[in-house]
């Protein structure tokens, strides 16, 4: 197959929502139409033994959460499907952030009962801010929920979208009937067996027919027609080219932990999706049809198998194509790696590849020379952007359990914040280590994982600080500056890459430092260099 037609052939997407809206449930009917998986693993419920194909870290399953994105694949009619996971929980949204510059379209669910969720929000905000393609699944139609309507100007107004529904249902809950899909112009009835067949359909192409009334009933399918119609009246048609701009977004309905609905999406999604993408790089707009080699790591995953300490690095390949053992330029260290077990995913599975194409997900192996934000390519030096780490929100003292286990403790750290999980701050009064994170529920996964991957126990110290905030002088040689270091030494750190961050204890000590040293600007996000 050539070239072009490999990249014709690509869809690469993240799948992005409010925690328990159904994400990962969604994925695993994915895989499991595209053959990838016999059987879905359900998350919630501990008793089931089979657990969800893309939560593969212990702490996944027994919270029953995602707490790091995974990277699966399957081919689903001819066309190569590449799926991030991202957790739901806010307390991890900086890595479906950096996540999101690896997608050329995302896909958002929104649970029916609860609606548009604060999580959805922020994360949608980013898509429109990036003009990503967006189709929102509606999940959770076969229990009670909001009006179908009141749910699309939900959509509208709270995410700021422009929709179309492709696919419409038939009641809610116990009076759930089916779908209608607008776009297939058919009808798939509801069965409520959670373990049918996945094409166990009945197709209706004609909504005027008598067959109607005998199927889901007079009232269901007076109901149906007099929805269709005001749908038809209200909403936009569906144009291609406005949802591949970011200004139209369809819409499905659906069950996932049924089966139902899905099928719709899938299909629909392979029709329309975007192939690769063009990205932007400092220097220059890279097309994904040139034939040179580029690609950036947005992430990078310690212990993906806690036997064996293997530490991965997950490229996105922007353009041309990656082979193996042949060298590439690492631009940030300026020398040449080659890369003998390029990875391709099937969450936990992983094989061995000898080619990939733009679009794909490939993992390298890493004994440490990758930092997230890095750029591989074929010799050009480009550096590509937007992959920034947030000022945290939390931050505690790390102190260590097990003096005999210190150098366990180091390198777990080490390993640990390269992977983007919390950020490290040295201070620089004297030394002590502090870990700042988004979220309170870092803390645990960190300490979790030291001392299950590593061996290596930690205990945290509250230490109060309000922001976090990188510090970028004028003028690192004036007197201002000078004065500002001399004053503000008991509040200033490094990051783990050695810029200088000043750690403010309140809001008001944050706006005096700022009047006061105006030459000094202070930032809230850093671009990883």
């Amino acid at each position: 197959m050539s070239f072009e037609s490999e990249i014709q052939r690509r869809r690469t997407f993240g799948i992005i929502s409010h925690p328990d809206a159904g994400k990962t449930t969604l994925t695993e009917k994915l895989l499991l139409f595209g053959g990838a998986i016999q059987e879905a693993g359900a998350v919630k419920n501990n008793k089931i033994k089979k657990g969800a194909t893309s939560d593969f870290m212990e702490i996944e399953r027994q919270r029953g959460i995602s707490v790091a994105t995974s990277v699966l694949a399957f081919i689903y009619k001819d066309k190569k499907i590449n799926i991030l996971d991202t957790p739901g929980h806010k307390d991890f949204a900086e890595d479906t952030f950096r996540t999101l510059t690896a997608v050329d379209s995302v896909i958002v669910v929104i649970d029916v009962a609860k609606g548009v969720e604060e999580q959805t929000e922020k994360l949608v905000e980013v898509c429109r801010m990036r003009k990503i393609p967006i189709i929102v699944f509606i999940n959770k139609m076969d229990r009670e929920g909001k009006d179908a309507f009141d749910l699309l100007d939900e959509v509208e107004q709270k995410l700021g979208l422009k929709v179309t529904p492709l696919s419409f249902p038939i009641g809610m809950g116990y009076d759930f009937k089916g779908i209608y899909n607008i776009y297939e112009k058919n009808i798939n009835l509801f069965s409520g067996d959670s373990k049918k067949n996945i094409e166990d359909v009945i197709a209706f192409s004609d909504i005027q027919s008598d067959e109607l009334e005998k199927t889901i009933g007079t009232d269901a399918a007076d109901e149906l027609r007099d929805n269709l119609e005001l749908v038809s009246g209200v909403y936009p048609e569906f144009d291609r080219d406005e949802y591949l701009n970011g200004n139209l977004q369809p819409v499905f309905f659906g069950s996932a932990l049924n089966n139902f609905g899905v099928r719709e999406l899938l299909d629909c999604f392979v029709d329309i999706a975007p192939t690769p993408r063009p990205k932007m790089s400092e220097e220059r707009l890279v097309d994904s049809k040139e034939k040179e080699f580029t690609g950036f790591v947005f992430k990078i995953h310690a212990n993906m198998d806690p036997k064996h300490r293997d530490r991965l690095a997950f490229i996105k390949i922007v353009s041309g194509t990656f082979e193996r053992n042949k060298p590439y330029l690492h631009v940030r260290n300026n020398k040449k790696l080659k890369f003998s077990s390029p990875n391709a995913f099937f969450a936990e599975k992983k094989e061995i590849i000898d080619i990939s194409y733009p679009g794909d997900i490939v993992g390298l192996h890493d004994t440490g020379n990758f930092k997230i934000g890095d750029t591989l390519t074929e010799g050009e030096n480009l550096h590509y952007k937007g992959i920034p780490s947030f000022s945290p929100e939390h931050f505690r003292y790390i102190n260590n359990a097990d003096p005999l286990k210190s150098k366990q403790l180091f390198k777990g750290i080490d390993q640990l914040m390269d992977e983007g999980v919390a950020q490290l701050f040295t201070l620089e009064m004297n030394g002590r280590k502090v870990i700042g994170t988004v979220g309170a529920l870092q803390y645990e996964v960190i300490q979790y994982r030291l001392e299950h991957e590593y061996g290596a126990k930690c205990t945290y110290e509250n230490f109060p600080v309000h922001k976090a905030c990188w510090v970028d002088p004028k003028d690192p040689k004036n007197d201002e500056f000078k004065e500002f270091k001399r004053v503000k030494q008991k509040f200033l750190a490094k990051d783990k890459r050695g810029q200088l961050v000043f750690l403010a204890d309140s809001q008001f000590s944050l706006q005096m430092t700022q009047q006061k040293y105006p030459s000094v600007t202070l930032r809230f996000t850093s671009e990883f260099e």
